[in-house]
């Protein structure tokens, strides 16, 4: 079974971030580790309490991978939140001690690793500080398999205004990595993903659903991971990402979740959902 390690947030009496994560992976038959990046009891867009997790505290919970002989049995290296610039910098250090150790043992030759670099969201911009904006852009997106950024992180990252699918294409190859972004427009109804890469870009569209709860983003990348570590294409891995949130949200409309994503709920649908997804090759 490919192991799999999450630097996010943990939030407890929410399906968002790392926690969220943590159960979404476990469904496609990978096993995840969560080193905190912040601690808070609810959302803190619902007003929940906790704090960051200090750059000391950090490091410690990292060496928890030593203790259990874990760093070269890594498949899969996601990251998220960060709330410390110094946070960013140890989890490059992580990626590179990563990639460099002995791979016995490990369920794959090389670890696949997926940054979504959580910056911000339009209308209100940047949400993290500045100096961890820049880290994130300077420490983790260059030494990322994947990004897995929305049309305004994206446009942020590289500096050219992305607000549809072929200005995000165009802003994915400026930003020289490949690229799976979210809340990209499709049709009047319809909200997908982008997955770009050199030879090929491919949108994945479903229904757009008003009222959604938090933690899609989390949901999209962690699924969009289990299928590169678990064997898939790059589109077809963007496919079954889209068609786990799709299910997720239609989930949610029938029965409101009181920790947001009914992920539990959902179970193995989450792997083998049914809801229909639209796939469209633009180049």
């Amino acid at each position: 079974m490919p192991l799999a390690l999450i630097l996010s947030s943990y939030v407890a009496a929410s399906r968002i971030g790392g926690g969220a994560q943590l159960h979404a992976l476990a469904e496609f038959g990978v096993d995840p580790v969560l080193v905190p990046t912040v601690m808070f009891g609810a959302s803190p867009a619902k007003a929940g309490k906790g704090r960051a997790v200090d750059a000391e505290l950090f490091a410690q919970l990292l060496e928890g991978l030593d203790v259990q002989d874990l760093i070269g049995r890594i498949d899969l290296v996601v990251t998220g939140h960060f709330s410390l610039p110094e946070q960013v910098v140890m989890a490059r250090e992580t990626v590179e001690r990563v990639r460099a150790a002995d791979r016995t043992g490990a369920a794959r030759p090389r670890p696949i690793v997926v940054v979504d670099p959580i910056l911000g969201d339009a209308p209100k911009g940047l949400y993290v500080k500045p100096e961890v904006a820049r880290a994130l852009a300077d420490q983790l997106v260059p030494v990322a398999d994947w990004i897995t950024p929305n049309l305004w992180e994206l446009s942020w990252l590289s500096g050219m205004e992305a607000t549809d699918a072929a200005s995000a294409a165009e802003a994915a190859r400026r930003l020289g990595r490949p690229a799976l972004v979210t809340s990209v427009p499709g049709s009047a109804d319809e909200i997908g993903l982008l997955c770009c890469v050199p030879d090929e870009t491919v949108l994945v569209a479903h229904k757009r659903r008003e009222g959604a709860p938090n933690g899609t983003g989390d949901l999209v990348c962690a699924a969009f991971a289990a299928g590169l570590v678990n064997g898939l294409s790059p589109a077809a891995a963007a496919e079954g990402a889209a068609a786990a949130v799709a299910e997720t949200l239609s989930a949610a409309a029938a029965e409101p979740c009181p920790v947001d994503l009914p992920l539990v709920a959902l179970g193995e649908r989450l792997a083998r959902p049914i809801a229909g997804v639209r796939v469209e090759k633009l180049a």
